[in-house]
């Protein structure tokens, strides 16, 4: 009888012991990340000739506009900048690239910035796009940074297996914010895009993430929301339904597709200055320039002859 209990005895010790390893097993495969797949790109678009000649000469396109911005109910007299630079990027680190490299991944970048004054104190606004001239993916990286006298706030998408979303602001309800959004079409992308090629814009019904300026001046989730698309010989349209917004870019219909004017009409402002305004943007004039090697007190007439001074 007591071999019998001790042979029980052993038995279920035994189980257990395997029970633990299947456990412990179960929980490590559980734990191990598997990569999936990665989705594969639409085929490169190949370079025109005339890219090639315009974009890589070893220059920066900059573009002056004067700016009337709706801001807080009232239309706001300003400048804007449009700064078209291509350059290498590596995807891993998401920065450009110092070296040269097989794996650096060609962009066209833009550099937006708008200046306006809204009575006392002074905005200023930079929105930065990385997108890849083989226009067969989305862009790589955005950065959106707002200062005023009250505080400053910036947001930073960067293009990995989701679009992850590092978000700082001095307001309390979205002071410092980490999350990821699914892949949709970005309307700070569309304006490189439209730049490469106007004919491979996104129309009809979609979903779009706003232009992060947008998002943050109005302060409303980061998410896509429905929209719809037209696009017309010289003329790129977005709606948004939803939010009340309409954002129309005319360019020049012939290679290399420069952005003429824009207009953007929303609510602006609050309570008894909430109405619909239009903010608008007019070409002044536009260089080609080197503009980092740009920087002693002999070349400011360079802003002169963009119309900035």
């Amino acid at each position: 009888m007591k071999s019998v209990t001790q042979f029980l005895c052993i038995a279920f010790c035994s189980l257990l012991i395997v029970s633990c390893k299947d456990s412990a097993s179960s929980s490590q495969i559980t734990d191990v990340k598997v990569d999936t797949p990665k989705k594969s790109l639409k085929k490169a678009e190949p370079l025109s000739e005339d890219f090639k000649a315009y974009w890589y000469q070893g220059e920066a396109e900059i573009t002056s506009y004067t700016l009337e911005q709706a801001r807080y109910g009232e239309i706001r007299k300003g400048t804007a900048v449009l700064v078209y630079v291509t350059e290498p990027f590596l995807k891993s680190e998401q920065v450009k690239a110092d070296q040269d490299a097989s794996n650096n991944i060609p962009v066209l970048k833009l550099n937006a910035t708008k200046n306006f004054t809204t009575g006392i104190y002074p905005y200023s606004i930079m929105q930065s796009v990385f997108y890849p001239v083989a226009n067969n993916q989305h862009a790589l990286k955005i950065a959106c940074s707002v200062q005023e006298w009250c505080g400053q706030v910036y947001a930073q998408l960067n293009n990995r297996s989701d679009f992850e979303v590092r978000s700082h602001s001095y307001f309390e309800g979205e002071a410092d914010e980490t999350f990821n959004l699914n892949k949709n079409i970005l309307e700070n992308e569309l304006w490189t895009q439209l730049r490469i090629n106007p004919k491979s814009l996104p129309t009809g019904s979609l979903e779009i993430i706003p232009a992060f300026e947008f998002l943050r001046l109005r302060h409303i989730p980061f998410k896509a929301y429905n929209a719809s698309a037209e696009l017309s010989e010289n003329r790129y349209t977005i709606s948004y339904p939803e939010l009340n917004r309409t954002i129309s870019i005319t360019y020049n219909p012939q290679s290399p597709f420069d952005i003429i004017s824009w207009e953007e009409t929303f609510i602006s402002g609050q309570g008894d200055k909430a109405q619909e305004l239009t903010t608008k943007a007019t070409r002044i004039s536009s260089i080609k320039s080197d503009y980092w090697n740009k920087n002693s007190n002999a070349d400011s007439g360079l802003r002169e002859s963009l119309g900035l001074e």
